[in-house]
């Protein structure tokens, strides 16, 4: 692999993802129960509606707010508490690239229980 390639284009996403946080982890204030429909801009295709109730189908919303929102959807859109109960298992589900921008944002996120390694 090209790494003079590879080095610009993670700068590239890792900006991006950087320029999209809130200040504070506290921010995120979204829905924790009930159904939440995601805007065109986050999902234009498939599956909109998603139940806070039901974890995966939570766990599949916060990937999708996390890879496409922009900062006030994180903020409307998913709730501090939630994306901690669910980081231990969510982080490996996401890309390196978010992984590494929330994980340096917010240390917090570290301090979760880690995710049980028999399950995948």
């Amino acid at each position: 692999m090209d790494t003079t390639l590879a080095a610009p284009r993670a700068e590239v996403l890792w900006d991006r993802y950087r320029s999209r946080l809130p200040e504070r982890l506290q921010e995120l204030a979204g829905p924790v129960e009930g159904d939440v429909d995601l805007p065109l801009h986050i999902v234009w295709s498939g599956r909109t509606s998603y139940s806070l109730d039901r974890p995966k189908s939570r766990m599949t919303l916060y990937r999708t707010v996390l890879a496409e929102g922009l900062c006030e959807d994180l903020v409307t859109l998913l709730h501090h508490r939630l994306l901690t109960e669910q980081w231990p298992v969510l982080r490996r589900l996401i890309s390196p690239y978010i992984r590494e921008v929330w994980k340096d944002a917010f240390p917090e996120l570290l301090r979760t229980a880690p995710a049980d390694t028999t399950t995948a």
